[in-house]
């Protein structure tokens, strides 16, 4: 049973409610029925239903049985926003969580908060930060973590690996990537994928030497530190870290080269060309950005995703509700 069977079985049935605040997107509406139809969440949509259903029938697509929900015509609308003011704590007045409502991933965030829905997909449209700042403010990292990260689960016939932080922390501190770096571990093992990780640079064990080593350097203490349990090493090259032979010249010693599993990425910039890289050149399938570390599950597609993107990646939000 590969990756995506063995989640939808744990999901089917379970009518677990996620919310899609980019109602009126095609991608979005095909995923939503094939999800509905496949008895594997119970999708919300936002928007106005008419301008929805309009967008529908001009596609083929049937969306009769999906409830949508039209943000400007909510009849909780007052108590939401009064929850957004007392979870706000004094940063937004009534007249401002008022305006913010307005937004469809404010709105679906706080719909979230409340447990009208489990989870939440949004980014097909939408920026990472539009999706993911309403989520810092109101669902806000769980007990115990600093920060969250987004992670790409890569996939290729029966290859699985994770990339962090491809989506999130522009410059991560040394502490932070360690903390990415556990994050990253919890999230490889929940899909099953045996956590070997390397702290990537582009320096194999002091080969180079530069403060953004340094960095790095640090980090992989850290981490260590953070979760002694777990092979994590650095600073490893990515071709140290992934073959073999390689690996045999650069890090003898290294329990983690030449076998890692988990890439975690000095910073935004190689995080994002890398998994793009792998994408594009590579054939790898790009699942996410799967957002680390956060209270409830909200997940961000790319601008660049397609209806089968939309599915898996509620799949895999909607699972991480089992947790």
């Amino acid at each position: 049973m590969n990756l995506f069977e063995d989640l939808k079985s744990k999901i089917r049935g379970k009518n677990i409610r996620i919310v899609f605040p980019e109602g009126t997107d095609i991608r979005v509406l095909g995923a939503t029925v094939r999800l509905k139809k496949d008895d594997l969440v119970e999708p919300v949509l936002l928007g106005d239903p008419k301008e929805i259903q309009k967008i529908a029938k001009e596609q083929g697509i049937h969306v009769e049985n999906l409830e949508i929900i039209d943000p400007n015509h909510y009849d909780a609308f007052d108590e939401m926003v009064q929850a957004f003011v007392e979870r706000r704590k004094g940063k937004a007045t009534e007249e401002q969580a008022r305006e913010l409502l307005k937004n469809v991933n404010y709105f679906g965030t706080m719909l979230t908060y409340l447990d009208k829905v489990d989870g939440l997909i949004s980014g097909a449209v939408h920026t990472t930060g539009d999706t993911v700042r309403p989520a810092l403010q109101i669902i806000k990292a769980k007990p115990g973590n600093n920060l969250i990260s987004g992670a790409f689960l890569m996939l290729r016939g029966n290859e699985k690996y994770l990339f962090s932080d491809c989506a999130i922390n522009i410059a991560p501190t040394a502490e932070q990537l360690a903390e990415i770096a556990v994050q990253s571990v919890q999230t490889a093992e929940f899909f099953g994928i045996e956590p070997h990780i390397a702290m990537l640079s582009f320096s194999t064990k002091g080969s180079a030497k530069s403060d953004e080593v340094t960095k790095v350097q640090e980090a992989t203490k850290l981490a260590q530190q953070m979760a002694p349990n777990y092979e994590i090493d650095g600073e490893l090259q990515f071709d140290a870290a992934f073959v073999e032979s390689v690996a045999q010249k650069k890090a003898p010693q290294s329990k983690v080269a030449g076998k890692a599993t988990v890439f975690v990425f000095p910073e935004i910039q190689s995080g994002n060309i890398g998994y793009k890289i792998a994408q594009r050149l590579g054939n790898f399938e790009a699942i996410g950005p799967i957002l680390q570390g956060l209270n409830k599950p909200i997940s961000d597609l790319s601008r660049g995703c397609n209806e089968e993107d939309v599915y898996k990646l509620t799949v895999i939000t909607a699972s991480q509700t089992l947790i």
